[in-house]
C-alpha cells in the first residue's frame, strides 16, 4: 500500500461530518480526529446531493495538505443514482490531495475494484460492512485492490438482518470476528468499529470502546467531536505498556536477538511482536 496511507492506516478516530457543513469542515479537522469523514451518504438528503457535492468541491480548495491527506469521503453506494457524479468529484479530489474514501453497503469485491479503477492508485478504500451480503463477501472485500482497512457498520447491519440488539451487543459478536479476521488474513490495517449513537453517555462510549479493543479493532467511527478524546485516548498504549514495549526491544537488541528474559518472563518471538505493535500505536497521534 502507498505509504502516504500510513497516517489513515493508524488512525484511532474517524469523525463524521455532513458534506452540506462545509463551515464544520475544519472544526472537524481541528477537534483532534485523527480522521475526518465527509459523508456524501446518510448524512444528505436525495434531494441535496448535487449540492453537497458542489459544497465539498469548493470547500476541499480551502483545505491545507496536511488537512487533504486526513480526510475521507463517504460516497453513496454501489449502484444508487449518486454513485457516478460522487466518483466524477472525487477522482478530482484525489489529484487535490484526498487520500480515500469509505464505500457504505459494500457487499462486492467486483464493486471495489470498479471503484479503485476509476480513482486511481492514489486512493485507498475503507468498505463498510454493513449487511449480510458484506458479510457474506467480507473475505473477498478484505482482498480487493486498494483496500487499507474494513470498517463496521454495525447499526445499518442490523437494520438488514431484523436485529435488535442489546447495549453490550453480545449478538454481533461473531460478525465482529468476522471483520476482524477478515482482515488479519488479508493482511489489512487494523479495522474501524462502529459509532455510539449516545453522544452524551461517556460511559457507554467507554465500553463500546473496550469492548472494540477486545475484539482487536484499532479504531473507532465517532459522530461528535465529544467522542474524540476518550476514543484516541483508549486506542493510545499507556506509558506503563510504553515503558514495557521499549524495555522488551532493548533486551532483545542487547542480546542479539533470540530468546531472553525480562522482568522474570521469558521474551520471544510473539511477545517482541507485541512490544513492536505498542510502540506503533503510539504513533497514532499525527496531528
Amino acid at each position: 500500500m502507498n505509504s502516504g496511507f500510513d497516517s489513515l492506516a493508524l488512525a484511532r478516530t474517524f469523525l463524521f461530518v455532513p458534506a452540506t457543513r462545509p463551515e464544520r469542515y475544519a472544526k472537524a479537522l481541528a477537534s483532534g480526529a485523527d480522521a475526518v469523514i465527509i459523508d456524501l451518504e446518510d448524512a444528505v438528503a436525495a434531494q441535496d446531493k448535487n449540492g453537497a457535492r458542489n459544497q465539498l468541491a469548493s470547500a476541499f480548495e480551502l483545505l491545507g495538505a496536511p488537512e487533504r491527506a486526513r480526510t475521507v469521503v463517504r460516497l453513496n453506494a454501489n449502484g444508487t443514482p449518486w454513485i457516478d457524479d460522487d466518483l466524477k468529484l472525487v477522482a478530482d479530489l484525489v489529484r487535490q490531495g484526498l487520500r480515500a474514501v469509505m464505500l457504505p453497503k459494500a457487499d462486492s469485491a467486483h464493486a471495489l475494484r470498479s471503484v479503485a479503477q476509476a480513482l486511481g492508485a492514489n486512493c485507498a478504500l475503507l468498505p463498510l460492512v454493513e449487511s449480510l451480503a458484506g458479510l457474506d463477501a467480507v473475505d473477498a472485500l478484505a482482498a480487493a485492490p486498494q483496500v487499507l482497512r474494513l470498517a463496521f457498520g454495525h447499526l445499518d447491519f442490523q437494520a438488514d438482518i431484523g436485529m435488535a440488539c442489546g447495549a453490550d451487543e453480545v449478538e454481533l459478536v461473531p460478525v465482529r470476528l468476522a471483520i476482524i479476521f477478515a482482515a488479519r488474513r488479508a493482511g489489512l490495517a487494523i479495522s474501524i468499529d462502529g459509532v455510539t449513537v449516545a453522544t452524551r453517555d461517556a460511559a457507554q462510549l467507554q465500553e463500546d470502546v473496550a469492548r472494540s479493543q477486545r475484539f482487536g479493532f484499532g479504531a473507532k467511527m465517532c459522530i461528535h467531536p465529544a467522542q474524540v478524546a476518550l476514543v484516541n485516548a483508549a486506542f493510545s498504549p499507556s506509558a506503563a505498556e510504553l515503558d514495557w514495549a521499549q524495555r522488551v526491544l532493548a533486551a532483545v537488541e542487547a542480546a542479539g536477538g533470540g530468546v531472553v528474559s525480562l522482568d522474570g518472563r521469558m521474551v520471544d518471538g510473539p511477545v517482541v511482536r507485541l512490544a513492536q505493535h505498542t510502540l506503533a500505536r503510539n504513533h497514532q497521534g499525527f496531528i
